[in-house]
């Protein structure tokens, strides 16, 4: 087992880890931002370095600066929590040849997987189901408007390196095709340093759901349940829940097995998640593998019992799973909200400044993972996460009204956060009976609100 790990991240995931490596014996090392300086998860860890200025490519993603501070502390491994570095090959290889132990999949398996259209292709060939679209990285608007009047519209524009929701258009007719491209193939080259885009068939009013995965280097696979991620506004998800009302038991083990089949045919190791979307016929289509452990990964902590944060650093050191699949028991029903600093009434406008009062919820079935409290003072450089209010009982009804209470006992004073959105979606009568889909929102809540403004479906 590792002696020491060192945080490449920021905010609630980096309190996260260090939580876990406490309760493992492990030491850990924090690096911030000048930004951060003052933040929870550099207090908490055991060192801490500051590793350059607030914006990120300075400091987060400044590959020099974390090595040598992994160097300077001694830590033996690095963790690189969700976002920033986590899917990042040349990281992982950069860890790898300065000896420091990556706590995340092989270099050559996030590489492979990193990359959408080759992705498909691995699920492809082992005989699985995927949407129609591009096998490879599309040329030009030629071969685009070629493909997409084979798969017919509306269809889907993905970053072939993407994630999060960025370098992704739905393009409902050949007139906007082009202008989705160019945006579609921008936005991708400023996130991700890769304007390569691919073309799929969109599907709408579907589902998305999503298996978790934990694969040792000896080829044992084991998965988590499904979380249903369909409440998403602009390709990004706001609401996660584990398991899916809308599925058959039948179903449920289906989808289980194919990503269990997935994950063996890339050779997968650690923790990852294989993405589905779900028509309205139960029909599911491959989407992508995700090589991190997600934002949402505490919904399926809450139903299983297993620590996955716990279990990523065990893989990463070697270390067998020590679960089969006949040990996994799910119980119960669990949501997870993402609050966010955006005020939900303003077109979701982020906002920043000095939390003056933080009073997080409590009580039977209720978490908050967060890196708030009283004075901090919230920056302005980073994504809007605040928190995480995960909530567990024994039915979905029972979740409903939990997260109601917690959500109404949520006290940030000094931002305005999406905690009022999701008080809004638990009251939406499509919501509390399960009828949901990646359209939600846009169509549900914005659009009946009359603040759309355009806003897409997401996937």
């Amino acid at each position: 087992m590792f002696k020491k790990i060192l945080i490449a991240n920021r905010g609630e995931i980096a309190v996260r880890v260090i939580r876990a490596c406490k309760e493992l014996d492990i030491r850990t090392v924090a690096v911030y931002s000048e930004a951060d300086k003052d933040s929870l998860h550099a207090n908490l860890a055991d060192e801490s370095y500051c590793i350059g200025p607030p914006q990120a490519a300075r400091s987060y993603l400044n590959v020099p600066q974390i090595i040598s501070a992994a160097e300077v502390s001694g830590a033996d491994a690095i963790h690189p929590g969700y976002g920033f570095l986590a899917e990042n090959a040349q990281f992982a290889e950069i860890c790898e040849s300065c000896g420091i132990a990556f706590i995340g999949p092989p270099a050559n398996i996030i590489r492979e997987l990193g990359d959408k259209s080759l992705a498909r292709k691995i699920v492809k060939n082992a005989g699985l189901s995927v949407l129609p679209g591009t096998e490879s990285a599309v040329k030009g608007s030629k071969e685009a408007i070629r493909i997409a009047s084979e798969i017919s519209y509306p269809v889907m524009i993905k970053a072939s390196a993407g994630g999060g929701g960025r370098g992704m258009r739905v393009v409902k007719d050949r007139s906007d095709l082009s202008k989705c491209l160019q945006a579609a193939a921008s936005e991708a080259h400023a996130s991700f340093g890769n304007s390569s885009i691919y073309l799929e068939k969109y599907i709408e009013r579907a589902r998305h759901i999503e298996v978790q995965i934990l694969a040792d280097k000896y080829g044992t696979v084991v998965h988590l349940g499904e979380r249903d991620c369909s409440v998403q506004r602009r390709h990004q998800k706001l609401i996660e829940e584990s398991p899916c009302s809308f599925l058959s038991k039948k179903k449920r083990d289906e989808i289980a097995q194919t990503a269990i089949a997935i994950a063996e045919a890339a050779k997968y190791e650690n923790v990852g998640t294989i993405e589905f979307l779900l028509d309205e016929e139960e029909k599911f289509y491959f989407l992508e593998i995700n090589t991190r452990v997600q934002v949402e990964h505490p919904v399926t902590e809450m139903v299983s019992g297993v620590d996955i944060i716990r279990e990523q650093i065990r893989l990463a050191a070697g270390e067998p799973l020590d679960l089969k699949q006949n040990d996994v028991r799910l119980e119960g029903h669990a949501m997870e909200f993402r609050i966010n600093a955006e005020d939900s009434k303003k077109n979701f406008m982020p906002n920043g400044g000095l939390v003056r009062l933080f009073n997080p919820p409590g009580g039977p079935g209720v978490r908050v993972d967060t890196h708030l409290y009283s004075g901090y003072e919230v920056p302005c450089f980073y994504d809007s996460l605040l928190a995480k209010l995960i909530v567990w009982a024994r039915t979905r009804d029972e979740v409903i009204a939990r997260s109601k209470r917690a959500l109404e006992e949520f006290i940030i004073i000094g931002l305005e956060t999406t905690v009022p959105f999701h008080l809004q979606v638990l009251d939406n009568a499509r919501f509390r009976e399960g009828d949901i889909s990646t359209e939600f929102v846009s169509t549900e809540i914005l659009e009946k609100a009359g603040g759309n403004n355009g806003e897409q479906p997401g996937i």
